[in-house]
């Protein structure tokens, strides 16, 4: 079974992998029983969670424990897991796994609690008052929407998957008691049936691991992923298990010489440093074998150490050191300590030639970076009110819990939340620079209108242009490593539609969207009318909506006005044909269900409509496609994309053809209005001879036609016979073209002249 992370993150989140059914179960016991309560057999790991809250907390916060354990044991009684053991054993292993990260009390508690809201229907009053409102806020964030009804269950899976996101970062503690309730059932995921294994694995990788690489919490980030793989493809895993012991076994007497080296060269330097080799996941080797071609035995010959040592100042010593020991390999170091990962990673990362010309990894860190590394946000999960005295890591990870508010505020539905937030799991970063050396990260491909909103959403709205290593570039240019970024704003600056093109992040591309569903609202109310008349039309009916069938209307669309439906079609959120049906169906069928009445696709609805008229001036709502630049005179067609509004084509256009062939309901006639009192942009090609003075005579004869020049740029090659000069100018329509072309074809060094309809990087767009 194959989930995309698009499915696996609707999906995800959401479901209950520990199923159970009544049985007869007895309370057990917690700490120091009551006497005459017997102990819950087979419930062993009580007593190692006790061991371990009490090296770190007081009498009275146990005693705080303990009555939230008895609560929880009560409610679930009756319930067993599939493996047979009391439901009570998951709740106490979900607390074990955070005692190890040494939470607080009232995390322990929800953790044991996590699951009696869904479960028993116990009501977050009564948490309230049993246990105070914070752990009650800790639960209900872990517990699912079950009682709100949805119109779909992917909208409800959606929406459950906000709310523990949201619930994520007002309190770092709601995701860290989620992923030890998802390790401890992924741990236990063997008594399920092999579809289930499958689907609950692939939910776990496409969407916890990702989660935990991004708070920093490497153990759990490890252990989920080989666990997710080994339920995936078992039979991989089982051949990589045995092929890795095997290999262990041989290449013992390398791994001994090596480790044996790098302890006594860092002991002639005085350094006092524990050194120990770092294997490979399973997972990790199967990864890197599918990813670049390689054999089992290519992937091995890397071995991995790591060298922790005691201050900041002997990393750098230790891998000093290590150069002098065997030769580094060119291109293989990293600097994490000077510039962190994203999730606060740091340590130096250097590769070797050891020896037999083995190459040799090496991890060096201090002894914090390494509990860092290990447990992430979890090594400093507490979150303080005063944001200076919070952490480094604390910090990042506050400013992407709240970029994620910032996101839900700019955001209009569930669904819409999760396409924005999914980008920023899988976030292969890259570092670049502001103006005065502040390093950004943002994730791999992510444009300099990125980099915009990263400073500021209203940085981000009122860019005009960017300069990029001091040097102007258009805004999609996708960043680099290391470069610097400099934002050219203007007051009067507002976004557009094609920025949604070419943004990464979820904040650009809910801050654009936020602008264009508010901004320009009334455009969008203005084009959606019209539209929904015309479906109206098309099918005989009047365009007046009767009061009966207009209340039924907004309520099953979760509209809350006629105005609001109207933009939602302007901005192609909603089609028009399937909401004209719709209405339809109302005035037919009052008292039929609504499935009876919606059942289909917009694909299933053909209504002929009359062409929208285009004027070229119509707001926002209504664009030119950048890709082909129409003009006055071309045959064009109108494309309806979600949150952009009309988006106008060359009926020529490729990639109107591709867009066409997938969606085709999304695509409306439309036509060229008269009285175009405005210029159009327009690409033209200019090959020329490579001789003085010819751009000077081509753009002079552009402005002799009328015609104004809006960019120029010419082929890097200046020692070529032959270059092109490329031109975009603005013209009333084909027919001043196809002048300003005949004139400039009449030139002197001038072959040939063509109009282009690619898109080309224009550094003012």
């Amino acid at each position: 079974m194959n989930l995309t992370p698009a499915d696996s993150l609707i999906s995800a989140l959401t479901s209950r992998n520990a199923p159970e059914r009544p049985a007869p179960k007895t309370p057990g016991a917690f700490f120091s029983p009551d006497p005459g309560t017997p102990v819950t057999p087979g419930v062993a790991s009580v007593s190692q969670l006790n061991a371990k809250l009490s090296e770190y907390m007081s009498p009275s916060d146990l005693k705080k424990v303990k009555e939230a354990y008895r609560f929880s044991d009560e409610m679930h009684l009756g319930q067993m897991r599939v493996s047979g053991e009391p439901y009570i054993s998951h709740p106490i292993a979900v607390a074990e796994i955070c005692a190890d990260w040494k939470l607080d009390a009232q995390a322990i508690m929800a953790a044991l609690l996590h699951d009696v809201m869904e479960d028993q229907d116990v009501k977050k009053e009564e948490l309230i008052e049993r246990f105070g409102a914070p752990v009650a806020a800790l639960v209900d964030g872990l517990s699912k929407l079950e009682k709100i009804e949805f119109q779909s269950q992917v909208e409800a899976q959606a929406e459950n998957f906000r709310k523990m996101l949201l619930a994520m970062a007002r309190d770092v503690r709601v995701i860290l008691i989620k992923l030890a309730d998802r390790l401890h059932n992924m741990r236990t995921l063997g008594s399920m049936k092999p579809e289930k294994k499958r689907r609950i694995a692939g939910e776990t990788m496409e969407v916890y691991v990702p989660i935990a690489h991004r708070l920093g919490l490497n153990n759990i980030y490890r252990e989920l992923q080989d666990l997710s793989f080994s339920h995936l493809h078992p039979l991989r895993y089982k051949t990589l298990a045995k092929a890795v012991k095997a290999a262990r076994g041989n290449r013992r007497e390398v791994v001994s010489k090596i480790m044996e080296s790098v302890k006594n060269t860092l002991l002639s330097a005085d350094m006092q440093a524990q050194v120990y080799g770092r294997e490979k996941t399973l997972y990790g080797i199967y990864r890197k074998m599918r990813s670049k071609q390689l054999s089992f035995s290519q992937v091995l010959d890397v071995y991995g150490f790591r060298i922790v040592v005691d201050n900041f100042a002997h990393c750098y010593v230790a891998l000093g050191t290590l150069h002098a020991l065997y030769k580094p390999m060119p291109g293989k170091f990293k600097d994490y300590i000077a510039i962190p990962k994203l999730n606060g990673y740091q340590s130096l990362h250097t590769t070797l030639i050891g020896p037999y010309g083995t190459p040799v990894e090496f991890q060096i860190r201090t002894q914090e970076m390494h509990r860092v590394a290990e447990s992430g946000v979890a090594a400093h999960w507490l979150y303080k009110d005063d944001e200076n005295n919070l952490t480094d890591l604390q910090q990042r990870t506050h400013a992407w819990l709240q970029s994620l508010l910032d996101i839900q505020k700019q955001t209009g539905d569930s669904a819409e939340f999760l396409e924005h937030v999914k980008v920023d799991l899988f976030p292969d970063s890259v570092y670049v620079f502001t103006p005065k050396s502040k390093i950004i990260a943002l994730p791999r491909g992510a444009t300099a209108l990125d980099f915009a909103y990263s400073i500021h959403t209203d940085v981000g709205d009122q860019t005009v242009a960017t300069r990029i290593n001091h040097e102007h570039a258009p805004l999609r240019t996708e960043l680099r490593n290391g470069d610097i970024v400099e934002i050219i704003t203007s007051a009067s600056s507002r976004p557009s539609p094609t920025w949604l093109t070419f943004v990464r992040t979820g904040k650009a591309r809910s801050a654009i969207r936020h602008h264009l569903r508010t901004i320009n609202l009334s455009e969008s109310i203005e084009l959606g009318a019209l539209l929904l008349g015309q479906a109206l039309a098309a099918l005989n009916l009047d365009s007046t909506i009767p009061e009966p069938t207009m209340e039924r209307l907004l309520n099953e669309s979760s509209a809350r006005s006629l105005e609001e439906l109207h933009a939602d079609i302007g901005i192609g959120k909603r089609m028009a044909a399937l909401v004209a049906r719709h209405i339809m169906g109302l005035n037919d069928t009052m008292g039929q269900p609504l499935q009876a009445r919606i059942t289909g696709t917009s694909k299933d609805v053909v209504i002929k409509l009359d062409p929208v008229i285009i004027y070229g001036s119509d707001g926002v709502a209504v664009q030119l496609g950048q890709c082909c630049l129409p003009i006055p005179g071309d045959k064009i067609t109108g494309q309806l994309k979600r949150d952009q509004g009309l988006l106008v084509h060359s009926q020529e256009c490729d990639v109107a053809r591709r867009h066409r062939d997938k969606e085709p309901e999304r695509w409306i006639d439309v036509v060229w209005g008269t009285d175009l009192n405005r210029r159009f942009d327009c690409r033209v090609i200019v090959l020329v001879t490579n001789e003085r003075g010819v751009l000077a005579r081509v753009a002079a004869e552009i402005g002799e036609s009328d015609a104004n020049i809006t960019f120029v740029g010419m082929d890097e090659d200046q020692d070529s016979i032959m270059t092109q000069l490329r031109f975009t100018v603005q013209v009333e329509d084909r027919v001043h073209l196809a002048r300003m072309m005949r004139n400039v074809r009449s030139i002197t060094g001038v072959t040939r002249i063509l109009r282009e309809r690619g898109q080309w990087s224009n550094p003012t767009n």
